[in-house]
């Protein structure tokens, strides 16, 4: 695809050159800075100073201003020439001879310096030399397959070598140590300091004019076969892939990142970095066409010509206003050699962001994606496409010169919804994506704003999530926003996260009395009592309070059972608490059991007020009907186990309510407690008849007790039921139930006295069994015990016969270790170490630190 790389501007016209002298021609030119030179068919050289122009229109001109001419006396024509500006020389080449002459008055060198016998020459531009004052000359000689290097100084030249070839060369060009040839059958590279040379591909010299130039640093430019422009370095391998020149090439050029060819017709351009045709311009006649320091120079017979380069930021455009977005990057990569660190920077930047756009606007958002993360794109600038979603208080102006041609995303898609859902959504996305990167430092607000308003547009369910996670949406402006999207329960959100919970909650319950519309919840009541649990607010709670008891007891009472424990103990008094639920008696039940169950708060009124209200329940629930429903039922549980495990309500309170009623198994319960086991267990076992609950009722009641209170009750129980007034079977047979069942639980021999004489063995055979059986283990377990004591003492006896096993002398004339005062009587303390001390002394806590670390681990002896 074309691009305008270049502009052909005249440089010498044929009349300031020739006249109307039409039999002169141009051979060869050369230029260095404002200089330029020709040489012409006539033996004669021809400087000109070239002056740029700029017009005002931005066009550049070139005027060219002769100097003066200087015939060299042959009649042949100039066929090369090179300056060699750090010498302020001009080779010549003419005849098959290289004459030195003055760059400014072209005349030759006094000292006649000159190079004979050379067919061409190029000057190497990476020296090996190191002088600053020559320039290493490499030429083609008139000898067959020779090549030579010279040294050329101000006034003198100086061989260095002269390389063979394996057959005639017929161009070279020079980097360094390296010679690329064209011979006449191949292309070869050849270092002529160590003589090692590198095939590179055929060649035929006598088909197509050969064409060797150096292009960089070890690498070389060559005309291939089949209209190929091949790049070489001196490793004999390629970096780049081919340009595809035509046929007949008959010049290359080089400016980077352009490679310029000139055939019979045209001059095209190819690119080095994609190896694409960029650029076609007709230009027949043409028979030279050279670089110097930037300027390429294209020439006819009779004219010189400049090709200009266009600025690389202005084809960059140009190729972006096509929508060439990869051409353009690639491109403008390929320009970071030619332009300042700092200045490439923020443009390859600004040109990453325009190609954003250009893809962005084509719906390739992935790409653009990528273009904006890479060009570190002002968010704000994707933002401001859409229409009001910058925050009014946004002080955000677009970039100048615009990084793209659209005002707003109607514009950018035409009216059409589906691409407009699609650019919205692509927003949300990024937006999503770099909130929490530093692409969206000092613009936090306007991003999360943005997001706010596009989340409540689409009802995306990301909006809650947006307002419960840390946020920075202006308030102002994403509440506006949300009220006019009927977002109320986010709008609620965005309140208590600025810390306006008073304003969130009043909208929350406008919802669920239905003032409002908004489904966002279906269980926003259970979201507000929730919400009230964990506020800190105590006002708050207490205002909404009466509100979620009245919509349902039982849930609304969490805002005090599942608040945190800290906060109920410092800031909530449970007795308020059961004053505003004297009205909702379901929840003043629910609050007293998590006081007393879950907080186990050891308070007598607490347990009693429970007690109580169980009862009354259980009592009113009677007294409607008489079967007892799965309500009753479970009252009648919690009740029963309130009772027995709790300690603290007033027993004989709760009793009085009790008696008259038929909660007999209540009422055994508080006999219980108050240790009146015969009136429990009469009522389990004659009025209830439950023999289980009566078994149960001594199981519980003996929890935590000794083995003897157990006893007492199971055998108090046994007594009930062998009462010698009363005769009934189903007593007997759950006495014998009893024993045989908790044989463990009972003296047998005071059992044996009780049962009746009529009673058979067989009857009682489990029972007598389980007796025997723990009669035994009793016994075995003691004689084990003892045999283990035994064992111990017999340890003990040990370990004191190796302590007397030597004898120990105490005499008037020893001391103790601790007072150095003698021993008066014969008691005294030996430690493991032999020291000896008072009985006194060892037991003063002010013994140092050594004696009683062994005083640990010793034995007394007296």
């Amino acid at each position: 695809m074309s691009v305008k790389a270049f502009k052909l501007v005249s440089a010498v016209e044929r009349e300031v050159l020739m006249g109307d002298k039409n039999h002169i021609n141009i051979e060869c030119i050369e230029c260095c800075g404002k200089n330029l030179y020709i040489g012409t068919n006539d033996c004669f050289i021809y400087h000109f100073l070239l002056d740029e122009k700029l017009s005002t229109a931005g066009k550049i001109t070139f005027a060219a201003t002769k100097q003066l001419h200087k015939y060299l006396g042959f009649k042949k024509p100039v066929n090369e020439l090179k300056a060699a500006s750090a010498l302020t020389r001009l080779l010549v080449l003419c005849d098959n001879t290289i004459t030195l002459v003055n760059m400014m008055n072209l005349e030759p060198v006094p000292t006649g310096a000159r190079i004979k016998g050379a067919v061409t020459f190029t000057l190497n531009e990476n020296p090996v030399s190191g002088d600053p004052f020559c320039v290493e000359v490499c030429i083609i000689s008139v000898k067959r397959r020779t090549i030579q290097m010279f040294m050329v100084f101000e006034d003198r030249v100086q061989i260095v070598k002269e390389v063979f070839t394996p057959e005639q060369p017929c161009a070279v060009a020079v980097d360094g140590y390296y010679l690329c040839l064209a011979l006449t059958t191949q292309y070869i590279i050849l270092n002529y300091n160590t003589g090692v040379s590198q095939d590179l591909f055929p060649y035929c010299s006598d088909e197509k004019r050969p064409i060797v130039k150096r292009i960089g640093r070890q690498e070389f430019l060559l005309a291939g076969p089949g209209g190929l422009g091949m790049f070489a370095t001196v490793d004999g391998i390629s970096q780049r892939a081919p340009v595809h020149w035509s046929e007949n090439v008959i010049g290359a050029a080089l400016c980077f990142p352009y490679v310029v060819a000139l055939d019979e017709e045209f001059i095209t351009v190819h690119s080095m970095l994609d190896q694409q045709q960029k650029q076609t311009l007709p230009f027949k006649e043409g028979h030279i066409l050279q670089d110097f320091e930037g300027k390429v120079i294209v020439a006819t017979n009779k004219c010189v010509y400049i090709l200009v380069p266009l600025p690389l930021e202005k084809q960059i455009q140009d190729l972006l206003a096509s929508h060439r977005v990869e051409e353009a990057l690639v491109l403008a990569k390929g320009a970071r050699r030619n332009i300042p660190k700092e200045k490439f920077q923020v443009m390859y930047k600004r040109i990453l962001q325009q190609a954003g756009f250009i893809q962005f606007a084509q719906l390739q958002f992935l790409e653009a994606k990528e273009l904006f993360r890479s060009g570190q794109l002002d968010v704000r600038e994707l933002i401001s496409l859409y229409p009001f979603l910058l925050p009014t208080s946004s002080s955000f102006i677009r970039s100048h010169p615009p990084l793209h041609e659209y005002a707003d995303l109607n514009q950018l898609t035409q009216g059409d919804q589906e691409k407009m859902t699609k650019c919205k959504l692509f927003l949300m996305s990024y937006l999503n994506e770099v909130r929490s990167t530093e692409v969206a430092n000092g613009y936090k607000e306007d991003i999360d704003t943005a997001l706010l308003k596009l989340y409540a547009e689409a009802n995306h369910e990301s909006l809650l999530d947006l307002l419960v996670s840390e946020n920075f949406c202006l308030l102002t402006d994403s509440a506006a926003w949300l009220e006019k999207h009927k977002k109320y329960f986010a709008l609620g959100l965005l309140y208590h996260y600025n810390g306006q919970d008073a304003a969130a909650l009043q909208l929350w319950v406008q919802i669920v009395d239905g003032d409002i519309e908004d489904s966002t919840r279906s269980d926003l009541y259970e979201y507000i009592v929730d919400f009230l649990t964990f506020c800190s607010d105590q006002d708050l709670v207490w205002k909404y309070s009466e509100w979620v008891l009245q919509k349902n007891e039982e849930v609304g009472v969490q805002i005090f059972t599942k608040r945190p424990v800290e906060e109920q103990e410092k800031n909530m008094n449970p007795d308020d608490i059961i004053s505003c639920l004297n009205k909702y008696p379901k929840a003043r039940v629910k609050y007293l059991e998590h006081l007393v169950l879950e907080r186990k708060i050891e308070k007598e009124k607490y347990h009693t007020h429970l007690a109580a209200l169980y009862l009354e329940a259980i009592l009113q629930r009677k007294s409607v009907t008489t079967d007892n429903c799965t309500e009753t039922t479970e009252l009648l549980s919690k009740l029963r186990s309130l009772l027995q495990k709790s300690d603290l309500y007033r027993v004989h309170f709760i009793l009085d309510k009790v008696r008259g009623t038929d909660l007999h198994m209540e009422s055994a319960i508080l006999y219980g407690k108050l240790e009146e086991h015969e009136k429990a267990l009469h009522i389990l076992v004659h009025e209830l008849k439950d023999f289980h609950a009566a078994e149960e009722y001594c199981i519980w009641n003996s929890e935590n007790r000794d083995l003897q209170y157990r006893r007492r009750l199971f055998h108090m129980l046994l007594s009930v039921y062998l009462n010698p007034g009363v005769s009934d079977y189903a007593l007997v047979m759950a006495a014998v139930d009893l024993l045989n069942n908790h044989a463990a639980e009972f003296d047998a021999a005071l059992v044996l006295q009780l049962v009746p004489d009529s009673w058979s063995v067989q009857l009682l055979s489990p029972f007598l069994a389980g007796a025997v059986r723990q009669s035994i283990h009793t016994k075995r377990m003691t004689q084990a015990a003892l045999g283990l004591a035994q064992a111990e003492n017999l340890i003990y006896k040990y370990e004191k016969v190796k302590q007397k096993g030597t004898p120990i002398l105490l005499s008037d004339k020893k001391v103790c270790q601790v007072c150095q005062n003698p021993f008066c009587e014969p008691v005294f303390v030996r430690y493991p170490n032999g020291g000896m001390v008072h009985t006194h002394c060892a037991a003063n806590r002010r013994l140092n630190s050594n004696m009683a670390h062994h005083s640990s681990t010793s034995s007394n002896q007296t």
